[in-house]
């Protein structure tokens, strides 16, 4: 059972055994201080009173009414089941209706003639006091209980918005996965078709079958480059073949990132291991995110830190970290949306790897991340 409903089941539980507690006084009251007739007409009545105070269709209006005449008629004995109309009236800012009830039952038993007048022994002083603090308590339960209810929707638009936020970003993050992996085999596809190409205009040297299987093979990566642009190019905007511009990669290594922050005024050590050529194409991309986004972190929020881009490309893993030292707060121009790195573990985590970032004492930061290479890739040591 929820939180919400153990909560609902209290409360309701608690006003039963509140309600019973008063309707048991009255009983017994009646039963001590009135004849059989008087009893039985005051039990019938308390019993209707616990009805309408139970049943949630009946608090309002049939609650209010009912106990109101009843008080007006048995006076004291029914004062405390009053309260607890009043209580209700007030937690749900119904100010008027509840002094209206109030002002009735007093008026009502002063005017007419009941069996149990309130104003014989003055216990309508009793009535004022036990009805005015039933009031205050229920304000202060229902102004709790809309401050509740308003807090509880604030946090749950907040989650809402926050998981949009990062279903945006993860999005936002395949989207640009997408467009690399375009231009990426776009240009490997276009290598292939021009190279068998060249090969298949040498027809003279070569053997027929070869030169049937470079025309198929020529055709195929033909046929495969246009698909591949049907179904991705729309990521990066207008056919670069209908410029007039030759289709490039977006591919750029890791060392000319690093130049560029350094021009910059950034701090930065860089130790590399192995030939990035060893690791797969998407390995290498996700290097270049992770020490952009790394770095892009430094500049906001460690501004003059020193900056450490550790890399190893060498099987069984790639593997990235980076560190910074503690520095001063950076540009306040910049705009930090705060899910860059909900994307970069989108990213790495579609690789079968795994991203960490936190605190790494004396104040550092580091961010790393580790990518398992292919099992044929391990074994033949080559770019898949």
């Amino acid at each position: 059972m929820s939180t919400k409903k153990m909560s609902t089941w209290a409360a309701l539980a608690g006003r039963a055994v509140l309600v019973a507690f008063f309707t048991a006084i009255a009983v017994m009251d009646a039963m001590t201080t009135r004849g059989a007739w008087t009893a039985g007409a005051i039990i019938l009545s308390v019993t209707v009173c616990a009805v309408t105070l139970l049943v949630p269709q009946l608090r309002w209006p049939a609650a209010p009414i009912v106990i109101t005449v009843l008080t007006a008629w048995w006076g004291s004995l029914t004062v405390t089941l009053m309260a607890v109309v009043m209580f209700d009236l007030a937690a749900t800012r119904r100010l008027r209706p509840a002094a209206a009830c109030a002002a009735a039952a007093l008026a009502a038993n002063l005017l007419g003639y009941p069996p149990d007048r309130l104003w014989a022994d003055q216990s309508y002083l009793t009535a004022i006091i036990v009805w005015t603090f039933a009031l205050v308590l229920g304000l202060w339960s229902g102004n709790r209980r809309r401050l509740l209810h308003a807090l509880a929707a604030d946090v749950e638009h907040l989650r809402v918005e926050a998981q949009l936020r990062e279903d945006t970003a993860r999005i936002a993050e395949r989207s640009r996965i997408a467009a690399e992996m375009h231009d990426v085999l776009a240009h490997r596809l276009s290598l292939i078709a021009l190279h068998t190409g060249v090969l298949a205009t040498k027809n003279d040297a070569l053997p027929q079958p070869v030169v049937e299987r470079l025309a198929l093979l020529r055709t195929t990566s033909t046929q495969a480059l246009g698909d591949l642009r049907d179904v991705l190019g729309a990521l990066r905007g207008p056919d670069p073949t209908q410029t007039g511009t030759e289709l490039r990669p977006i591919l750029r290594e890791v060392q000319e990132l690093v130049d560029e922050a350094r021009r910059a005024g950034q701090r930065i050590g860089m130790t590399t291991e192995g030939d990035p050529e060893q690791a797969p194409t998407t390995h290498r991309l996700a290097v270049y995110r992770i020490v952009q986004e790394a770095l892009t972190n430094a500049r906001k929020h460690a501004d003059g830190a020193l900056v450490t881009v550790r890399i190893d490309y060498r099987p069984p893993a790639t593997w990235v970290e980076v560190t910074n030292t503690p520095g001063t707060s950076g540009s306040a121009g910049e705009v930090d949306s705060g899910y860059g790195l909900v994307g970069l573990r989108e990213r790495v985590t579609a690789l079968g790897g795994h991203l960490s970032t936190g605190p790494a004492g004396a104040g550092t930061w580091r961010l790393s991340a580790r990518i398992p290479q292919p099992v044929d890739q391990q074994e033949n040591g080559t770019p898949a």
